[in-house]
């Protein structure tokens, strides 16, 4: 099961890419690390490509963008769509994760 992007957020990553000059050589790594009202926390940020491709991590490319996630993180995040909205609920990354058993009401963290 692979992770995907929707095209609010595709078209929100390219915003930002643009905006901080990160290029079309820039990917997107999807990490989950410790922390939040529930345990488990998201994780964004650009990275170049290197030179020698970790054998563990996982790739995706979803509308234009290289995904990248450790394989710790995909246990998690497997079947996970990355959404963004900019609506009254609150502006920002979304994360449709069909692995979390709870998250918290900001959405920011989640547990399995």
């Amino acid at each position: 099961m692979a992770i995907t992007i929707s095209e609010r957020a595709a078209k929100r990553i390219d915003e930002i890419r643009n905006a901080e000059e990160a290029g079309d050589a820039k990917r997107l790594r999807i990490a989950v690390v410790g922390g939040g009202c529930s345990g488990l926390t998201y994780k964004l940020d650009f990275e170049e490509e290197p030179e020698e491709k970790n054998p563990k991590d996982q790739e995706f490319e979803c509308l234009g963008n290289k995904i990248v996630v450790d394989m710790r993180s995909f246990l998690y995040l497997a079947g996970t769509q990355l959404d963004y909205t900019d609506g009254l609920k609150g502006q920002g990354f979304h994360f449709i994760n069909p692995n979390a058993t709870r998250t918290c009401s900001c959405g920011e963290s989640f547990a399995v």
